[in-house]
């Protein structure tokens, strides 16, 4: 177990301690300007009269709850593999994705059930009809803007990182652009006197989120439950393995998935003849170029017999 640990130490190196420090400063960006904007929204929402910026300062509220997670089991992830688990504490990640997840779908649903309620209400006349203010227009044009810089930042940094942690808070700033959007049309309209589109935006804004959330829930637990990219996988380990001469076919082909990571279990088959020493030198060939060659894969063990 103590040889495990080594070897996975070892490969992860200082890259890994980069990565740790890029997703902890995206997270720490995105909770300050959440904070920021939930406060900015939340205020311009009630004193603007404009439901859909009032939903649009909960999404960013709720936003600040689960940064505040994110931030926490990143932090874990970070951790060191130990005995008790050898291959690191990379899944954190996809378990800091599923709270992510499961958060957006909470706030839609409620976002949603009140949006609709501020619909009927206006269209009834049964509501009480305030047009939205301008500085309420304001507030949502400028997260419009803060938000496509952080999806363009956040972006980049979860996918040079391979973080699922982080390409789900990317996947919430581009939704918050959106949902910022729709907001802004809500606010015009409502200020044009159509007053019932402003909460309508908001039901917009929440089936926004929803659909957001779903697509990160799918992803993290397709990721906490093994699955992997088989077939792109298995195509890129042929292939960096078709010009080698000593394989003489490729039998198994398994991956294991922690976090952004792989690793792999190869089974292939060589010349029977060959002795043990010489079986030995092939697998530890064609280790190393399955960890120079494909991305994310920390380490490779081979298994080797008679070509049939």
């Amino acid at each position: 177990m103590e040889k495990i640990v080594n070897e996975f130490l070892s490969a992860e190196g200082p890259d890994a301690l980069q990565r740790q420090k890029k997703g902890q400063t995206v997270v720490n960006l995105g909770l300050i300007w959440n904070i920021a904007l939930a406060a900015v929204k939340t205020t311009m929402g009630i004193v603007g009269h404009s439901t859909a910026l009032l939903s649009d300062g909960i999404n960013s509220t709720s936003d600040v709850a689960y940064y505040i997670v994110v931030k926490i089991f990143m932090k874990l992830a970070g951790e060191p593999p130990d005995s008790e688990h050898p291959y690191g504490h990379r899944q954190m990640e996809s378990i800091a994705a599923l709270t992510v997840g499961s958060f957006v779908i909470t706030t839609a649903i409620a976002i949603f059930w009140t949006a609709v309620n501020n619909v009927f209400d206006q269209l009834k006349g049964g509501g009480e009809a305030k047009q939205a203010s301008l500085g309420a227009l304001w507030v949502a044009l400028f997260t419009v803007v803060v938000k496509i810089v952080l999806t363009i930042y956040t972006r980049a940094v979860g996918e040079k990182t391979g973080s699922l942690a982080i390409k789900a808070l990317a996947y919430d700033h581009r939704n918050d652009v959106f949902s910022a959007l729709a907001a802004s049309l809500g606010i015009f309209l409502a200020r044009r006197g159509y007053l019932w589109v402003d909460p309508l935006a908001g039901a917009l804004v929440a089936l926004l989120i929803l659909r957001t959330g779903i697509g990160i829930l799918r992803q993290s637990t397709a990721d906490l439950m093994d699955s992997v990219p088989s077939h792109f996988l298995d195509k890129k380990i042929r292939l960096v393995l078709k010009n080698f001469p000593e394989i003489k076919q490729i039998e198994e082909i398994h991956a294991h998935r922690f976090g952004p990571y792989f690793v792999i279990n190869l089974t292939i088959g060589i010349d029977g003849r060959l002795d043990v020493y010489n079986g030995d030198a092939i697998a530890t060939r064609v280790e190393k170029l399955l960890t120079e060659h494909i991305e994310m894969v920390r380490k490779v063990y081979v298994h080797y017999h008679p070509a049939l």
